[in-house]
Parts: structure tokens; sequence; C-alpha cells
């Protein structure tokens, strides 16, 4: 998203060194593009981990390229915020194109040479589109609050961090004026977001201490079936809690 404010600092970049040695031997053993999902709450760090894990990864010769949820959004920021606050049962996972960013995904993974991505501009409130060439891209970092949800990505990293922990981070942004509104919106996403980390491979703590899930290790059942069944789980959960806020 064009406009928006991101703070890269040590501790981002001390997690993505850490997050770049689990991948680096998963990255060797697999032919097509890999793709790894950043998810978390409102100001836990999405966006400045991405950009360290993609500094991490080309120190060691491998392209990446980095796509936002903020881009797949149905309606730009401003006009997203004015509806919300008609019907706040809104917020949620439909508020975002995730099927079209899992497109994308899938189609990078399969060797496209280029995508036409939707981009928003925050300042106009406006979504227009650009093309993004891939040359050169190995792998694909995708950040968003809901990113875990995604189907065609490899390896699901989570940032265990609640919006109340990150409220200094957000107002450093300042891309949405305090108010009780948002409050509500965040404790929203919170519910639906805190189930979201089962699914993940890596947890990232509230220091951006790295945690290995190892979702893999902790069953025998197939990583994708398990996303499928517990991304079912979540999604449920979500919709219901959202209705009820």
């Amino acid at each position: 998203m064009r406009g928006d404010k991101i703070l890269v600092q040590e501790k981002h970049h001390r997690a993505a060194s850490a997050i770049s040695q689990i991948l680096l031997p998963r990255l060797t053993n697999k032919d097509s593009r890999f793709a790894v999902s950043i998810a978390g709450e409102s100001g836990s760090g999405k966006s400045e981990l991405a950009i360290a894990t993609a500094e991490a990864l080309e120190q060691h010769g491998i392209g990446t390229l980095i796509l936002q949820q903020d881009d797949y959004f149905t309606y730009p920021p401003h006009t997203n915020d004015t509806r919300r606050r008609k019907d706040i049962t809104r917020v949620g996972p439909a508020e975002v194109r995730l099927d079209l960013l899992d497109d994308h995904i899938r189609a990078i993974i399969n060797g496209v040479t280029k995508i036409d991505k939707p981009l928003v501009l925050y300042q106009e409130d406006l979504i227009t589109s650009e093309v993004v060439p891939l040359a050169g891209a190995d792998v694909v970092i995708v950040e968003g609050t809901y990113t875990t949800l995604l189907k065609n990505v490899d390896f699901r990293i989570f940032i265990d961090c609640t919006y109340e922990q990150t409220r200094n981070e957000r107002l450093k942004r300042n891309r949405e004026p305090a108010d009780p509104f948002l409050e509500r919106v965040l404790r929203i996403e919170h519910k639906i977001i805190s189930t979201h980390k089962n699914l993940a491979d890596i947890l990232v703590t509230a220091s951006f201490a790295v945690e290995n899930h190892g979702v893999i290790g902790a069953t025998h059942m197939p990583q994708q079936k398990r996303h499928e069944d517990l991304s079912k789980e979540v999604i449920a959960e979500g919709s219901t809690q959202s209705t009820t806020v």
C-alpha cells in the first residue's frame, strides 16, 4: 500500500535472521518458488518483519517479492472505515479479497513472469493496479492480518502480540486516529486472529523472539490437510464472534 509508514528496527532484523536460518533448508529442497505468510494483529510489525526477512534472504542470494494484504481490501481504507461505522459486523476476513491474493500466490509459485495486482493509494483513498515483474523472485512474502488463512503458502509465520501491546507502534505509524470505534474494531479482529496462531509454523513473540511452532512435528496429519481443517474452524469462530461484539 502506497503511503504507509514502515519503521524497521533492530528487533525485526534479529528475528528475520533467525527466520531465514529456518527457511533456508526448505528453500534448497524446493524446485519452484516458495511462499511465506506473515500475520498478526494491527501494529504487530508484519510489514517491518516482511522487509527484514526479505533483506535477510537476499543476503543469501535469494530473490524476494513482498505482497501486502492491505492492497487486496475490497474497498480503499477511508471508504472501508465508513462502511464499518455503518455496520461493524463487516469487520473480518470477508473485507479482503483473499481469493484473489491466493490466486496470485498460486500463479507466482507456478512460474508466471508478472502479475497485475491491486494497489491501494492510502492518502487518495483509491485502489488502482500495478504490474509487478517477477524475474529473480524466488520467494514471495505475503504479509497481512489474515494471511495465515491463505491456502497456497508453504510456510506460515504469526506474530503473537495483541493490539493492546502494540498501541504505541500504531500511534507511531499514525494511520488511523485513536478513537473508541477503532478500539472496537481491533477487539473484534483480536478475537478472530488470536485463533490463527494454531496454524503457524513459526511464532514470533511480542519481544520478537522466534519460536519454531512445528505444526508438522506436532501431528502426523499432512500439513495442508491440517491447515484446511483448522482454517474452517477459525473462520467459523471468527464469523460468530464478529457479530456478537
